[in-house]
């Protein structure tokens, strides 16, 4: 159980699903770990949950550089490097065709999921002085279209071109960039989604997506978890540039 010992993680969305099982197997694993999330009362909660002396937080806003930046010094300040960053801070946003999709919800979509991401790699990256790992999180709705979903989609799609070009800047310092995309996640955005569809009946909701998905269920955070071990661990080692689908089977049909 010591695949990332010694190792640093940042993790942005710490407190969230995945994030938060994500921080629970890297110190598992022997990383120490940051979070990163704009409620100081759920990273709190988080970090308590997880109970290790190798986990610490950083109140920020990803969609700002000033916070970026102090997120960033914070990792290094408590644990001296960064050796793997999961770029992983994001937001459903609502349910609305495109011609009625409010403009604040889609600029608070593009901000948290596109300007954030694009913002960590700016500004965490380059301090990956030993090399490292960088995954980022987009999700099947990077790779297809989802009707009312039209902000969200399209900020999932745009981060697999950062994703390509920091793999490519990067690669002479042996920093590896990857995306990951998960399908449905028994998590609170499913739950938020399938509210947002169907405001009376969610359960209906998600036995729908569970009747698209070949494997008929939704995923863990913890299966979501593994890959991301997988990827920022010397398993994934020769691994960059790529796409990686986590989804029951959802995007083969």
């Amino acid at each position: 159980m010591d695949a990332l010992k010694n190792k640093v993680a940042l993790i942005t969305g710490g407190a969230g699903g995945i994030g938060k099982a994500t921080a629970k197997l890297f110190l598992a694993e022997g990383a120490n770990v940051m979070l990163v999330g704009r409620t100081e009362e759920k990273l709190k909660k988080a970090v308590s949950e997880l109970n290790s002396p190798n986990v610490a937080y950083c109140k920020a806003d990803v969609s700002k550089s000033v916070d970026t930046k102090r997120y960033t010094e914070a990792t290094l300040s408590a644990f001296g490097k960064i050796d793997m960053f999961f770029n992983n801070a994001g937001i459903e946003g609502t349910v609305r065709p495109i011609a009625e999709y409010p403009e604040e919800n889609f600029d608070q979509v593009i901000a948290v999921n596109l300007k954030g991401v694009w913002l960590g790699c700016q500004y965490v990256i380059p301090k990956m002085v030993k090399g490292g790992s960088v995954i980022i999180t987009s999700s099947v709705a990077g790779l297809k279209g989802f009707e009312g979903l039209g902000a969200y989609v399209a900020s999932k799609h745009a981060v697999i071109g950062i994703m390509r070009v920091a793999a490519l800047e990067f690669a002479c310092h042996k920093i590896r960039v990857n995306t990951i995309h998960p399908g449905p996640v028994n998590n609170r955005m499913m739950r938020s989604l399938e509210e947002n569809i169907a405001p009376d009946n969610p359960s209906e909701v998600k036995k729908g997506f569970e009747t698209d998905i070949p494997l008929k269920r939704y995923a863990e955070s913890k299966e979501i978890a593994d890959l991301a071990l997988f990827l920022a661990s010397d398993a994934s080692k020769y691994i960059t540039g790529s796409m990686h689908v986590i989804d029951g089977g959802l995007m083969s049909g």
